[in-house]
């Protein structure tokens, strides 16, 4: 059984992107592996959230996740300030990497043009502390998005580092996750790109159905095809995607037909849209304010995964500082 290690952002609210392109996935993974899934709050200090802010993140985050089928039962979930021996890895693992390596990594780079009057210490070392919450764990696959792929290969190299160091093989090369089945990409409601927070074109999972529909209506369009069985242009293909994921294949050949007999009404199309994401979001969403009022189920669950991801992180850590040469008197 292979040994899967992922970090869950702990800002913003899943979306159907999220939920489509990830959650469904890791909900299949923890069946047929080891799993270690994190809600990665240190990782969010890198921005200064307040302290507020900072805990009801993270509860808001644990409960979607748990709603959508990750179960504490079969997977380690757990927070990942309740792990005290990922700071301690991170530490020593910063001990071998090197300032220009750090500074050419692309999320630095980018994090440093987007907010250049907070370029800390935490941005430059972000993939030191990613390194460190796979390797506690001795990972051998990583589900990584695009964006992280770079973040992944630090942390083999800082693998291999180690290991080449040290003379012992300590830590497997952590491999990116395949995802088994189809990936399915969600456009956005803007008429381009992918569905995310923070383009302001997503579907959240705990939206309510006033605000659905009020986004749905809000999507991009056109005035209408003007020939028979002409191509979609991408806001429309967009609209045509959401319904094939959401929407039964009647629904979608209905609407589909319309359009290529230049008989579309994006309105009825939009409505017929909404009600069927509502239709697909509600259970969620009341699973997900279940879970937000459950703190006692929330306490067992955080306390039973860090108790696990602390066991785990302690034998790597103990083998670590070992082969580091630190001894006790």
């Amino acid at each position: 059984m292979k040994t899967v290690v992922s970090g869950i952002r702990s800002t913003g609210n899943l979306h159907l992107g999220n939920y489509f392109g990830a959650v469904k996935n890791f909900v299949q993974m923890q069946n047929d592996n080891n799993c270690f899934f994190f809600i990665a709050d240190w990782h969010s200090l890198t921005t200064h959230p307040t302290p507020e802010d900072l805990h009801i993140n993270v509860k808001r985050v644990l409960a979607e996740y748990l709603a959508c089928g990750i179960d504490p039962e079969k997977a380690t979930v757990y927070v990942q300030s309740d792990v005290p021996e990922i700071p301690e890895l991170y530490l020593l693992m910063n001990m071998n990497a090197y300032l220009g390596e750090l500074e050419r990594t692309t999320s630095f780079k980018d994090k440093a043009r987007k907010q250049p009057e907070n370029v800390n210490a935490g941005l430059l070392t972000y993939p030191v502390l990613m390194a460190a919450d796979i390797l506690i764990h001795k990972a051998h696959q990583v589900p990584v998005g695009k964006d992280q792929e770079q973040n992944l290969e630090m942390a083999r190299k800082f693998a291999r580092r180690f290991n080449n160091i040290y003379g012992e093989e300590t830590f497997p090369i952590p491999q990116p996750y395949s995802y088994t089945g189809e990936f399915i990409k969600v456009p956005g409601l803007d008429g381009s790109g992918k569905m995310g927070k923070s383009e302001g074109n997503a579907i959240c999972l705990v939206d309510d159905p006033k605000d659905i529909r009020k986004k749905v209506m809000k999507a991009v369009s056109d005035s209408g095809p003007t020939e028979m069985n002409q191509e979609k242009p991408e806001p429309i293909q967009n609209l045509f995607t959401l319904m094939d994921i959401v929407s039964t294949k009647d629904t979608y050949d209905f609407f589909n037909d319309k359009y290529n007999n230049c008989e579309i009404r994006y309105g009825d199309m939009k409505k017929q849209l909404a009600e069927d994401i509502i239709n697909f979001t509600s259970p969620i969403r009341e699973r997900i304010l279940d879970i937000m009022q459950d703190d006692a189920y929330l306490h067992k669950v955080t306390k039973m995964g860090a108790e696990k991801a602390r066991e785990s992180a302690a034998k790597t850590v103990e083998e670590v500082r070992r082969l580091i040469g630190f001894r006790k008197f």
